[in-house]
């Protein structure tokens, strides 16, 4: 996995620009640990930061294909193509020949083979810039469920283009400035697709390219999910789904660094654990090595909460005795989740303060403790949004609220245990310019305008086809990018074999019914890897990713948020309720303060480090 970023600009000349292209590109040196490299033409610049992973010698990039002398096409590239291999296969039969053992040439040469129809052919995770020099077009491309990042800055000669929003702002020409419409975004857990906060930028959607030309840019959408009828009976369903997630796993195996999993001892991290244990032993490359977040004394101290019933530890525990792995558990503390480096590597990483509190810090401080040991680790992420596992898929009252469901549930106060709301502590006035319920309306409603359904979707499978769709196309995207930022800001490769399209493609259109034929959550996950999994961790309920219950951990926030209250100059205070603030501060810390000061907090920490103009 790798950072790109990149500028176009047809009015200039761009090759004595190599400053400002290693400018933008240093920003991405985490992303890509491994090497670093430039590429400059008369009209279009490629920066890449680069984390080996397949054909270490081979894979330098930025990448180009030439012919009697002449440059074809130049490609700054992240991602991996799974199938890369069978693609070259193909492509050497048509003529095509290599000089490295990489995907990135591969995706070079099915371009030139293909033209743009050469993405619906990629499997993988990918987010990729394409610079024909004979036509001066640039292509950006972004894989179909969206795991790699892409974003770009539209300018009045070209486009400015990166992984993330800071090597695009690295640029001396712009400024970051957020309006009142990015900031209702930031505040709100909508994830609208192509929506970047700040001003002028826009994310590549899902499953979409960007076409940048002299006249302007274009957008086009090359795959998205559709409604087909389901024909296949239980058994074949269930049958089906194993051999997808086989060939998956053992897709996504391939690697020429180290490579483990995530292991929560949830069903989700548990199937793919165990899955990658069965093809790595197959493959004479086992035991499977895994890894697992815990926090000092949650286990023995843990109390349930409306979110998580039951610790991640025994289970954990558990699958990897089961099938043999080579288990670690990565224990934090509340001294490290509150570390002010580690929180700031964090921020830095995200780029904006939109994020999980604690579950974001843990997040990283896990990544950074086994990219010590790993470089590229398989993670069960997704699961939830493709078959069904969140509580609120099966609360009616959610279901068939007028709004994203997550939001009907109090997700953002809830994550963390706490009960409050992320806004608490923002000022009314502020709200009321916002309009945050307004906000939220207008982007639940686009997004059901998008919905494919069938004549035949009534009542309840309608609506479920609705509620997957809002979780496949707006949350995931929440998580998918938390997840990109923590372990990209660590040089750690995250792979997410949930988000195959063709098993979320397939699932979608699966009738309800059969996603819940044993009433409980995720039924054909559970059917289909129950075999390979110890019962109780076949049966244990849904269990969120951790957060710590150490009462000092709130006893902190609480003291940072006093802090805060008496710095007349911090950046934030203009936006905060001071009403709300002092009884936030007052003594004794009480859970319900906690999102809206991990909130605010960050936000604090965004302003004064990135000088962001707030133009409300």
């Amino acid at each position: 996995m790798c950072g790109i970023t990149g500028w176009i600009s047809y009015d200039h000349d761009l090759s004595g620009q190599r400053a400002t292209l290693e400018a933008m590109t240093e920003t991405m040196a985490c992303r890509g640990p491994d090497a670093a490299g430039l590429w400059l033409d008369t009209h279009a610049a490629f920066g890449h930061r680069r984390l080996a992973v397949i054909d270490p010698d081979g894979g330098k990039q930025p990448m180009t294909v030439t012919h009697d002398g002449r440059t074809l096409l130049v490609t700054t590239y992240s991602g991996e193509v799974y199938n890369y291999r069978e693609l070259r296969a193909e492509l050497e039969q048509l003529g095509h020949t290599f000089r490295t053992h990489s995907d990135t040439e591969v995706v070079l040469h099915a371009y030139l083979q293909w033209g743009e129809a050469f993405a619906e052919r990629l499997n993988g995770m990918y987010a990729l810039a394409l610079w024909d020099p004979r036509s001066r077009q640039l292509l950006l491309l972004r894989d179909r469920m969206g795991i790699k990042p892409l974003y770009y800055h539209p300018t009045p000669d070209g486009v400015l283009f990166g992984s993330e929003p800071k090597a695009i702002l690295a640029h001396p020409s712009l400024r970051p400035t957020v309006d009142a419409e990015g900031l209702a975004e930031l505040i709100t857990f909508t994830k609208t697709p192509g929506h970047a906060v700040y001003q002028g930028m826009h994310e590549v959607r899902p499953g979409h390219l960007v076409r940048v030309g002299r006249g302007g840019v274009t957008v086009k959408r090359y795959w998205a999910l559709t409604a087909r009828e389901h024909t296949d009976d239980l058994g074949t369903t269930v049958v089906h789904i194993r051999t997808l997630l086989d060939d998956i796993v053992d897709r996504q195996l391939i690697a020429d660094v180290p490579l483990c999993t995530l292991l929560s001892g949830g069903l989700d991290s548990s199937a793919i654990t165990a899955l990658a244990a069965g093809a790595l032993a197959a493959q004479g490359r086992g035991p499977v090595r895994s890894f697992a977040v815990d926090f000092t004394g949650y286990t023995e101290n843990f109390r349930p909460d409306e979110l998580r019933g039951t610790p991640d530890g025994p289970y954990a525990h558990a699958l990897a005795e089961h099938v043999r792995a080579e288990h670690q558990d990565i224990v934090l503390d509340t001294a490290a989740l509150m570390d002010p480096g580690h929180r700031a590597a964090v921020l830095a990483a995200r780029d904006l303060p939109n994020g999980f509190g604690d579950g974001d810090t843990s997040l990283y401080l896990l990544f950074k403790a086994i990219r010590e040991q790993s470089t590229v680790a398989l993670s069960g992420e997704s699961a939830d949004e493709v078959f069904g596992g969140y509580r609120w898929f099966h609360d009616p009252e959610a279901v068939h609220a007028d709004t994203f469901p997550w939001i009907a549930a109090g997700l953002s106060g809830r994550f963390a245990g706490g009960g409050g709301t992320r806004e608490a502590l923002l000022d009314r006035g502020l709200l009321g310019k916002l309009d945050l319920p307004g906000y939220t309306a207008r982007r639940y409603r686009e997004a059901l305008a998008e919905v494919p359904r069938l004549d035949s979707d009534t009542g309840l499978q309608r609506r479920m086809r609705e509620i997957s769709y809002l979780h496949l196309t707006r949350f995931v995207q929440i998580l998918l990018d938390r997840k990109d930022r923590a372990s990209m800001a660590v040089g750690l490769e995250v792979r997410v074999p949930f988000c195959d399209h063709r098993l979320v493609d397939y699932v979608f259109n699966t009738p309800w019914s059969m996603k819940v034929f044993d009433g409980r959550e995720k039924s054909l996950l559970r059917a289909a890897t129950r075999e390979v999994l110890p019962d109780a961790v076949a049966d244990r309920v849904k269990s969120p990713y951790p957060s710590t219950q150490d009462p000092c951990y709130l006893e902190a926030l609480h003291d940072e948020l006093k802090e805060l209250a008496a710095d007349r100059a911090a950046p934030v205070r203009p936006l905060l309720d001071s009403g709300a603030l002092a009884q936030a501060t007052a003594d004794g810390a009480t859970p319900g303060m906690r999102p809206g000061a991990e909130l605010v907090l960050g936000m604090n920490a965004w302003l004064r480090t990135t000088g962001t103009t707030l133009e409300l």
